[in-house]
């Protein structure tokens, strides 16, 4: 016999009552996306256009909702699929008014800072809060440029 969670004596939400959890997004088998970018100030290689296949993973904590998950799997990688396949660049680059004259401004994302592993996981933690809904209380995003390179949020180490 199998038993669902049950109605708590106060009226409160089963759901409600279980707490926050977190839920784990790629952990095992990271959201690969294939991005290019340039450090434009850098004095090494990585000043020059290039690309990486970036692996992310993604970590959102919260209560449960009606549905019983803490957030859609989908609402976080449609985030992530906007930098899929695009260019990104910091703002005055040349490269912006390159891609516009050749018109291939749609794949090119702009940002405010310099396009590091560090910045992208950030700008990822920032626009996920910003799109997630209200149980979402924590979002933490790693960001794995390479297999000697990942940058993630220092207090989930």
């Amino acid at each position: 016999m199998s038993r669902g969670l049950s109605s708590e004596s106060d009226g409160e939400s089963p759901l409600a009552a279980a707490g926050e959890r977190t839920l784990r997004i790629g952990e095992d088998s990271p959201i690969r996306i294939s991005t290019g970018h340039r450090i434009m100030h850098h004095d090494g290689a990585c000043s020059r256009p290039h690309g990486h296949n970036f692996e992310i993973t993604v970590e959102v904590t919260g209560t449960l909702t009606d549905e019983g998950w803490v957030v859609d799997k989908g609402a976080v990688t449609d985030v992530i699929d906007e930098w899929d396949h695009r260019f990104i660049v910091e703002s005055g680059d040349p490269l912006v008014e390159a891609f516009r004259q050749s018109g291939d401004e749609d794949g090119l994302v702009v940002i405010d800072q310099p396009p590091t592993s560090e910045v992208l996981s950030v700008l990822l933690e920032r626009e996920l809060e910003s799109r997630l809904p209200e149980n979402v209380s924590a979002v933490s995003a790693t960001v794995r440029e390479t297999s000697e390179l990942c940058a993630t949020d220092a207090s989930r180490q």
